[in-house]
């Protein structure tokens, strides 16, 4: 049930990539980290270029576009490898997408405590306790 936030820039405004950006994100998820699609949650929002800096300039000046994916799961159910593969496929596939990505493009792979994370009004450890009772 992972929530994924991201945030882009490109050169020239592009709201079209808000579906695809989607669509490659939870593919990731469920393909790199075995997460399931149908509670897999994407919120992709194209940022104001004159808003974005690294190392107090715009990656957009310069002809590069630039995200922030934010991918919040829980703690303990991946690996560090899986993990590691899912950051490369997310560089590579919003390269894909935005085009020459300023190299400052970060994704965050959160994992967080089973007991302060959940959906639908109960938490992570809840749901595998019903699921696993006794």
């Amino acid at each position: 049930m992972p929530m994924i936030t991201i945030r882009y820039v490109t050169p020239t405004p592009r709201p079209d990539l808000r579906r695809p950006i989607a669509e490659l994100a939870a593919r990731l998820g469920a393909d790199k980290l075995g997460k399931m699609p149908a509670v897999t949650a994407v919120l992709v929002d194209e940022a104001d270029p004159q808003g974005w800096f690294i190392g107090g300039k715009h990656p957009t000046d310069g002809g590069l576009s630039a995200f922030w994916l934010d991918f919040k799961m829980t703690a303990g159910s991946n690996t560090k490898e899986e993990t590691t593969a899912f950051v490369k496929a997310v560089y590579e596939g919003m390269e894909a997408l935005l085009g020459t990505l300023h190299e400052e493009c970060y994704v965050l792979a959160q994992a967080n405590d089973g007991d302060a994370y959940g959906y639908g009004g109960r938490t992570q450890n809840g749901r595998w306790a019903v699921a696993h009772p006794g």
